[in-house]
């Protein structure tokens, strides 16, 4: 059955974004954002984001991560190094990210440049992780073909016993990416589709305009 999705309408009142009303610091309004989602509730992860990259194949190609830091150095996720996304970040490493946080009505997209992130930065937090999610990252060859789950799940099994009673070591094909901001744009629903949108451009110190909606 085709569904006439032309029928779906929503009204954006909640909140405004006003230039008098915001910090000359992308970054402290991102951080305000963000609390503001977490306390409202109704988003299970407030952290998940998608990031576009641009493939090996000159595609580009989204997916959901979820955001583990963020400070005026950057937004940091972690993931494989071998995988189709680590491969192909280092192959080109401008990047997009977004965030949509649908109970107040906003996102955020940020276009920056991703650097692997310092090794024992990557170490810590793999090794803040609980075990299993640390013998994951050893177990799966992200992004490669497997003709079974079973492969994965006797492989889990043999690293399971492996590193039992041990510390188990990060492996060096994984660790984080640190996004460096090169522009933050802060959207806002309203009524009418007269939304606010506020954008960030970092060159080199941060300047701010408003875009037509």
């Amino acid at each position: 059955m085709n569904k006439n999705l032309t029928d779906y309408r929503k009204s954006y009142t909640q909140n405004e974004l006003l230039e008098a009303n915001i910090p000359d610091d992308p970054i402290e309004l991102f951080s305000k954002w963000f609390k503001e989602v977490e306390d409202k509730g109704g988003v299970e992860e407030p952290n998940a984001m998608n990031i576009n990259t641009i493939g090996i194949d000159g595609y580009p190609k989204s997916r959901i991560v979820l955001l583990k830091k963020f400070d005026t150095n950057g937004f940091v996720f972690y993931t494989n190094y071998d995988s189709e996304k680590g491969i192909s970040i280092i192959n080109n490493p401008k990047v997009s990210l977004s965030f949509f946080w649908p109970n107040l009505e906003r996102q955020v997209i940020i276009k920056g440049i991703a650097i692997k992130e310092d090794k024992e930065l990557s170490t810590k937090y793999f090794h803040s992780r609980p075990r299993g999610s640390q013998i994951g990252a050893w177990t799966s060859p992200q992004s490669e073909i497997i003709t079974s789950r079973e492969i994965l799940i006797e492989q889990e099994k043999q690293l399971i016993k492996k590193f039992e009673g041990k510390e188990i070591p990060k492996p060096d094909h994984w660790g984080g990416f640190v996004i460096k901001p090169k522009c933050i744009e802060f959207w806002q629903g309203r009524p009418n589709r007269l939304h606010d949108r506020i954008l960030y451009e970092n060159s080199p110190n941060w300047n701010k305009c408003r875009l037509a909606p």
